[in-house]
């Protein structure tokens, strides 16, 4: 039988120009499971490990059903972590791109206030955890009667943060006449119970999980004393020499541990757990994903919401507690058809923990033995070197697909009763630009920002500075961010 390709389905040529850019050229085994099903409206819950693409598989139909003239929320996307709604976010709006779907996030820790204001414009997805989304239901800023898509991320998740009550709340104020999706890596019993009661004859799907963590993770296991465990890490990233790697530990002490003993040795690295500011820990996974460095040292705060395609080695210093934090863990590499590695460290007291998490994930993770003297002298040049260099990556999505792409910042906005069309109707005229050419256009008080597709940007900042829009003179410069 032949490859189905992303062509295959009834897809606008915006979302298939989108595809191309981002390189999905074949649906994985969710993704041909779920898009025919979402495109047709139907019920779905949907089990399936992570990083097994199904960010994109809700995210294409959506963005392939939205109207884009609705100025109010079409799609609500649950969470149940920041990390992950503005992965989603992220997500949506490279897929969006072309169609210039406006997708943003809501979640705690940041201003209130600037989420309101950002609801007060045209947004076709908003992407949320749950405390944060009922907290803009019940104060009135993120209005529902437009919703037509509403899909659980990650539901299981949800239920062991305790988040499950504040889902159900949420699903009981959302339009009835709409579609849900449920995606799960596990389905526990209360979970099934929230599909049954808030769904209409949902089709269930069910990607083998196995696939996921075996196909393309070679995995191993070291055991070693506890005292022996840093010694054992630099030795290990010696000899793997990886591309990138994220060393998962189980609390925020170890975390800094290893953090400043890796710094203290010259690694290129950063630091993630519960205790880094919010702000910073968003900085430091754009880093990790640009490249600026390659070692993160992480909780598992981090296993979610980390969507990079070239992570190569995944080295978990510590064993998880929770056998499904192994797959979570895991999952962080050999994704997007690519390789990875991932080597755990156990102790001699945690053989236990380790037989759990074979038994959940079907096989033996086999032994391996810790490099020698001769090994770690021998890797020693070329891993000095590697650490020296800066990484490449090849792979990051969103700048590809923004490579072409200017956002422009304009200075008048509301307050000069600017509307978009008006900021359409003016660069439209300008000589060698379409309206095609412009993307998502954000109006707020007194300043707006209009991205230009196509790397038309420079085209109209030249125009720009000798043109009126609706009989006003507004500066015109690149947006910082």
């Amino acid at each position: 039988m032949s490859e189905i390709n992303f062509g295959d389905y009834q897809l606008s040529g915006e979302i298939k120009r989108a595809l191309a850019v981002l390189k999905y050229d074949n649906p994985t085994e969710v993704q041909k499971e779920v898009i025919p099903n979402a495109l047709e409206n139907h019920d779905l819950v949907v089990k399936s490990q992570t990083g097994s693409g199904k960010t994109a598989s809700f995210g294409i139909p959506i963005c392939e059903m939205l109207e884009w003239e609705e100025k109010k929320p079409q799609a609500l996307i649950l969470t149940p972590t920041r990390e992950l709604a503005v992965q989603v976010r992220e997500d949506i709006t490279n897929i969006g791109r072309f169609k210039r779907v406006k997708a943003m996030a809501v979640y705690g820790k940041e201003p209130f206030s600037k989420q309101k204001d950002e609801l007060k414009q045209k947004t076709h997805v908003v992407v949320g955890t749950p405390g944060r989304t009922m907290d803009h239901i019940e104060r009135g800023t993120l209005e529902l009667d437009k919703i037509k898509y509403l899909i659980i991320d990650e539901a299981d998740e949800m239920l062991n943060m305790g988040f499950i009550d504040e889902v159900e709340a949420i699903i009981k104020e959302l339009p009835t006449n709409r579609v849900t999706m449920v995606f799960s890596a596990t389905l526990p019993k209360d979970v099934e119970n929230l599909c049954h009661q808030y769904m209409k004859n949902p089709i269930h799907i069910e990607i083998a999980s196995t696939g996921v963590t075996t196909n393309t993770i070679e995995h191993a296991n070291i055991e070693v004393k506890d005292e022996d465990k840093i010694s054992l890490l630099k030795d290990v990233t010696v000899i793997e020499n990886p591309e990138s790697c994220i060393i998962f530990c189980r609390t925020k002490e170890n975390v800094e541990n290893v953090y400043s003993e890796l710094n203290k040795a010259n690694y290129p690295c950063e630091r993630l757990h519960g205790g880094v500011e919010q702000e910073d820990r968003f900085s430091v996974m754009d880093g990790f994903k640009a490249g600026n460095f390659r070692y993160l040292v992480a909780t598992d705060v981090a296993a979610r919401g980390i969507d990079i395609d070239n992570v190569t080695l995944i080295i978990n210093y510590d064993v998880p507690m929770e056998k499904e934090g192994y797959v979570h863990r895991t999952g962080r590499t050999g994704r997007a058809g690519n390789k990875g590695k991932a080597i755990t460290f156990t102790t001699p007291y945690e053989g236990k923990f380790l037989k759990a998490i074979e038994r959940y994930i079907g096989f033996d993770i086999p032994a391996m033995n810790p490099p020698s003297e001769a090994e770690v002298l021998s890797g020693k040049t070329a891993f000095e070197e590697k650490l020296s260099g800066r990484r490449v990556v090849r792979n990051n999505k969103t700048a590809r697909i923004n490579k072409d792409i200017t956002k422009l910042h304009f200075s008048g906005g509301k307050k000069k009763k600017l509307r978009a069309v008006d900021f359409v109707g003016t660069i439209s005229n300008i000589p060698g630009v379409t309206a095609d050419d412009i993307g998502i256009i954000t109006i707020q008080d007194n300043l707006t920002y209009v991205d230009i597709l196509n790397g038309k940007g420079s085209v109209v900042i030249q125009a720009m500075e000798n043109t009126t829009i609706k009989g006003k003179k507004l500066k015109v410069s690149k947006a910082l961010k």
